[in-house]
């Protein structure tokens, strides 16, 4: 039993090292593709248009890639622990589709600014999650299922509502930005839009990884957690909440990204044959080197840059395809 255990935890050492490298290499990609190639010693040269194209966009792009990676990732685990269901992603509980309401309303009615577009697409996810738990809580029922078909009917409502701002938008302006928006890019990633996602994207990783301990018994019989002193309905709705912050955070600033949250844990379940806290956070790193690696082809395979989310979904559908032949049965 003790060589098993030493076994298990080397290949998981060796498995966290390899995603390690693989999401140093993805980041240092980044840094050098790009329209203006440029080397690491210009940016500290006499080259003043290579340094500003480093700090002001190659920098600040790559970190929010990478922590968009990782956010969504972390998220995405959450979310299929607390609904006990492998494919769940944040659209269960309609945070992508009030997020993209959010931002279409501000580009038809505020003029879509950088700033006030972000904090549309903010208070859209927000608003959704919250709909959706006043509607589980307004329920006589606690079944996991009440949440889900919260879930569906604010992202049906928030869809609605979204299709109907693009009937009233201007087809040569402001439909064009919405649509461009709802597919997700680090185009217009500058140093400006970090402070907008990090704090929201900090706060609530942190606060999954202090609870991830109780995190993980909501994977258990919600009886047997009651029985180890969790207090499951608030744990659940903490949890979704710090979850809802990480994914609203992100996609205030980059649009939808798909896929990343559900393939990225499942990649770090199969590597690892458990679901633990370390698995979360392998996840995370996974979703960081992907993410990363897509957004560098997204500046290479075109002349044009292509929305993120062709990619991602691209790589993403193949995978739920596997798991839909497989049951779902993926851990």
């Amino acid at each position: 039993m003790h060589i098993l255990i030493t076994r298990t935890t080397r290949k998981n050492k060796i498995t966290l090292l390899a995603a390690l490298i693989f999401m140093g290499a993805a980041f240092g990609a980044s840094l050098c593709i790009g329209r203006y190639p440029f080397r690491f010693c210009d940016i500290f040269g006499a080259d003043a248009q290579a340094t500003q194209v480093f700090w002001q966009l190659r920098l600040p792009r790559t970190i929010l890639a990478a922590v968009s990676g990782f956010g969504l990732a972390c998220a995405g685990g959450v979310y299929q622990t607390v609904f006990k269901n492998p494919l769940a992603s944040p659209d269960i509980i309609g945070v992508s589709s009030g997020a993209s309401a959010g931002a279409a309303a501000a580009i038809l009615f505020m003029g879509g600014g950088t700033l006030v577009t972000a904090a549309f697409a903010f208070g859209g996810g927000m608003c959704a999650v919250f709909m959706a738990l006043l509607l589980a809580k307004a329920s006589a029922s606690n079944h996991l299922a009440t949440f889900v078909l919260s879930g569906i009917a604010v992202n049906a409502l928030a869809q609605s509502v979204l299709m109907s701002m693009k009937l009233m938008a201007d087809p040569e302006r402001q439909l064009s930005s919405i649509e461009f928006w709802t597919m997700g890019s680090f185009a217009d990633a500058t140093a400006d839009k970090l402070p907008i996602a990090l704090p929201a994207v900090c706060v609530g990783l942190c606060g999954i990884f202090l609870l991830h301990r109780q995190i993980m018994l909501l994977a258990l019989d919600a009886d047997e957690a009651k029985m180890l002193g969790v207090r499951v309905e608030t744990l659940r709705t903490v949890v979704l909440i710090l979850a809802t912050l990480v994914v609203g955070g992100i996609v205030s600033v980059a649009g939808l990204i798909s896929f990343i949250g559900l393939l990225a844990p499942h990649i770090a379940r199969l590597l690892t044959k458990n679901n633990n806290s370390s698995t979360l956070a392998l996840g995370g790193i996974i979703g960081a080197g992907l993410l990363l690696s897509a957004d560098c082809l997204t500046r290479s395979i075109s002349v044009a840059e292509i929305p993120i989310s062709i990619l991602t979904s691209l790589i993403g559908a193949p995978f739920l395809i596997y798991l839909i032949c497989k049951g779902g049965k993926v851990r």
